[in-house]
Parts: structure tokens; C-alpha cells; sequence
């Protein structure tokens, strides 16, 4: 068997899954899944150790998608006072263990995902072996690309810190958004501007300027809130402020204009997939607003952007199956 984790500041979520006949693909649904409030344990290890407790499983290899820093054998966890070290894992618990970014777990998982997996924007021409970008609006923007290996006939999955380029505005209105964060801010990268905390500096943006007026009900409720995000786009997708439309409409304009800025940077004539927590809360806004036209509007290179398929990632546990087939490359390379 092989122990799959997608670990976050909020919640880690371990599963074993088996590897089915020829030992190059594992099995669809998890042997054992369970979540557990990652700020409740002092370490991965007390978790991992808790998890396997009651069985006698026979584990070959454990690989674990880490939302944080990952150098070498070593992982932070963003949010969380966890370092994470594979080799003392392995040692620990007697199996190889491999740790990479939660992007890199994502984009892993990406290849080996079904149709019904799937919500797609753009059929395209999708090129056979051709590069494939992930881009993953949730707390922040964190991005990956696989890139075809032909030595191992599969696709091998990349991190990327593409998040944090500087945000380079395409209309009138992104540019005067982007003149009045950049004093405020120093430097304005797209997570700023494009992630569940860049919602509401697009929020405030429009509410200062004096684009829209904020209705009482809403500045109570975003004045008692810890996160502004869920509100603003629950009043943004029911239609109910005229403001935080319009704050959905720009982030879906730059998020197309980023992920158009990813296909372009990596080729990804493979497609381009979207993760994280945000793009399945507004599918029919992504369908029929903005998105698809500033992520084709690359000038020249228009025509061969509306070729690159565009998919919404609709299965939650993407980054496990990702951890699951990393640790299976663990034990067969």
C-alpha cells in the first residue's frame, strides 16, 4: 500500500490507496481516508502515527503534498510551526517517504484524471505529450506545470512561484488598481490581486475609489469577519451588491489573463487546468463571464491560445491521488 497526504495550516487529510495489477496504476478510491485538524497535533508525525494505529498495513512508500516551502528532504508548513523531514519519516515509520509543494501533489494528480473529474471551459485541440500548466486560485495563487519525460513515458510535475510575478495590468481600470495598491504595497504581484486574499484588496480598490457604494448590510457583515472572501463572492454570485460583482468580474479578468500568461510561458498546448478552492465556487460565472476572452487576448498569439483546451478541476482529492502515484514513483521509478 502506499500512505498519500495533502498537508494544510487547517487540515491534513491522510489515505492509503493500493496499487492495482502491472504496478503502474493505484486504485481509484481510498482503502482508508481521514481528515484531521492539522493545528490540534504538534507534528505530521502524531498524526501519521494516530492514522496507522488501529491496522496492520503493509506500506511500501509515503509521499505527502505540503502547503509551504519544500528544499530537499526538508518542508515548513505555511500557517503551521511544522517541519517536516522525510528522512526522519522514513526512518520512523520504515518506508521511503517523499515530500513536494501542494501545487507540485496537484499537478502530479492532473494526468491521471477522468473526464467526470473535469469541468471544462475551452475543448481546444489538446496536443498529445504537450506541456500542461495548473493554476490554483485558493488562500493564495500557487501554480505548477508537468512537462512530458520520454525516457519514462510519463509526465513529470514541476512547482512554480508564478503567483508572486508582478501583476501587469490589461485595461484602463487594472492599471489604475494597480497605481493605487503599488504605494501601498511596494510591489503588487497577481497573488495580491488574484487569490482569496487578493478579493478583497479588488474589493477595497473599487470601494475607494468611489466606483460602487457598500451597502449597509454588507459593511456590518465584513466588519464582524475574520475572512472577507466567502462573503464577498456569495454576494457577488447571488447578485445581491452591485460592488462585489464587479469585484468577481476584474479578479475573473485577471485570473484569465494570468492563466493565459502560464500557457503562454510554458506551452502548454496540453491544456491548462484550474485548482484550488475558488473556481468551483463560480463555475457559471468562469462559463459565461470574462474569463475566457482575456485568457485568449494574447495579441498575436490569440488564434493558438483559443486551441489550448482550459478545465476546472472538479475532484477534491486531485492532490492525493497526485501524493499516491509520487509515492508509487518511489517504489517502481
Amino acid at each position: 500500500m502506499l500512505l498519500a497526504g495533502d498537508i494544510g495550516g487547517t487540515k491534513t487529510v491522510l489515505a492509503l490507496f493500493e496499487v492495482e495489477a502491472g504496478a503502474s496504476l493505484i486504485t481509484r478510491h481510498p482503502v482508508i481516508e481521514r481528515t484531521f485538524p492539522s493545528q490540534q497535533y504538534q507534528s505530521l508525525e502524531i498524526i501519521v502515527e494516530e492514522f496507522l494505529r488501529d491496522g496492520d498495513y503493509a506500506i511500501t512508500a509515503g509521499s505527502f503534498g505540503v502547503a509551504g516551502p519544500v528544499v530537499g528532504d526538508r518542508a515548513q508548513v505555511t500557517n503551521l510551526p511544522w517541519v517536516i523531514k522525510a528522512g526522519e519519516m522514513g526512518e520512523r515509520f520504515g518506508f521511503d517517504v517523499h515530500l513536494l509543494n501542494d501545487l507540485e501533489a496537484l499537478a502530479t494528480g492532473v494526468p491521471h484524471l477522468e473526464a467526470t473529474d473535469l469541468i471544462t471551459l475551452n475543448e481546444g485541440q489538446p496536443v498529445a505529450r504537450g506541456a500542461i500548466g495548473v493554476i490554483a486560485p485558493g488562500t493564495g495563487l500557487g501554480e505548477g506545470f508537468l512537462v512530458w519525460n520520454r525516457g519514462q513515458e510519463r509526465y513529470d510535475s514541476y512547482p512554480s512561484e508564478g503567483g508572486h510575478c508582478a501583476f501587469g495590468p490589461t485595461t484602463p481600470l487594472q492599471l489604475e488598481m494597480l497605481n493605487y495598491w503599488l504605494p501601498r504595497m511596494g510591489h503588487v504581484s497577481y497573488e495580491r490581486v488574484c487569490s482569496g486574499i487578493g478579493i478583497p484588496n479588488i474589493y477595497t480598490f473599487l470601494r475607494e475609489t468611489g466606483r460602487y457604494p457598500e451597502p449597509d448590510w454588507l459593511r456590518e457583515q465584513l466588519a464582524d469577519a475574520v475572512d472577507l472572501t466567502p462573503i464577498i463572492a456569495r454576494a457577488a454570485v447571488t447578485g445581491e451588491a452591485e460592488i462585489c460583482a464587479a469585484t468577481l468580474e476584474l479578479f475573473m479578468e485577471i485570473l484569465g489573463d494570468q492563466a493565459g500568461n502560464l500557457a503562454l510561458t510554458v506551452l502548454a498546448t496540453g491544456g491548462i487546468y484550474l485548482g484550488g478552492g475558488i473556481p468551483v465556487r463560480i463555475l457559471p460565472q468562469l462559463q459565461k463571464g470574462p474569463f475566457m476572452g482575456f485568457f485568449q487576448d494574447k495579441g498575436r498569439f490569440s488564434e493558438m491560445m483559443s486551441r489550448i483546451p482550459v478545465h476546472v478541476i472538479y475532484n477534491p482529492k486531485t492532490a492525493l491521488y497526485g501524493t499516491a502515484y509520487d509515492a508509487l514513483a518511489l517504489t517502481h521509478g
